[in-house]
């Protein structure tokens, strides 16, 4: 039973670095990359679909992103989509193709975005830490109802905080390197 309790608690911790990553990857730094544009809906006969289903995303070079829309209809759509995200940019258009230059990031910006990505990195650790009080007290849970010792609970709790040790670590890892990334010029 304790055994089914670490692993939920390894699972659930393991989810919450990779949703920690994601939400920092969105977070844009000087260089192009197509993951960019992963938030953006866009209006595609009367219901919102991610730009993905509706375009094929690409590099052009290392600060240009191109957007070659499937149906040329949806061009418009697309552009006003992608415009009206916060993102800041402003797409061209060339037929079915967009090209989105990005624009350099000032050191006042950078400084924001760190902001953001280190508040991005604390809610992952807050996370993990309520992954780890759950385990804890789920334990706890069986010693009250006998189904388990006093040094099962601690051996539990022990290995309960390993794996949160490791998983803030990984946090903090993904949030040093994303630092270094906005801070590149």
């Amino acid at each position: 039973m304790i055994e089914t309790i670490m692993q939920d608690a390894q699972e659930r911790m393991g989810k919450c670095v990779e949703a920690t990553k994601n939400q920092m990857s969105k977070v844009r730094t000087g260089r192009a990359h197509p993951s960019l544009l992963d938030s953006i809906q866009v209006s595609y006969y009367g219901s919102m679909a991610p730009l993905k289903q509706v375009a094929n995303v690409g590099i052009e070079d290392s600060r240009t992103l191109s957007v070659t829309v499937f149906d040329r209809s949806l061009v418009q759509a697309v552009e006003k989509a992608i415009m009206s995200s916060d993102l800041g940019l402003n797409p061209m258009t060339a037929g079915a193709t967009l090209r989105i230059p990005l624009p350099a990031l000032t050191e006042e910006r950078r400084k924001d975005f760190i902001k953001v990505v280190r508040n991005e990195a604390e809610n992952g650790r807050i996370a993990i830490r309520n992954v780890r009080r759950d385990a804890i007290s789920e334990v706890k849970k069986l010693e009250k109802a006998k189904d388990c010792t006093e040094d099962d609970v601690r051996r539990s709790e022990d290995e309960v905080q390993k794996y949160t040790d490791t998983n803030i670590k990984n946090v903090d890892d993904i949030l040093s390197a994303k630092e270094k990334e906005l801070m590149e010029v």
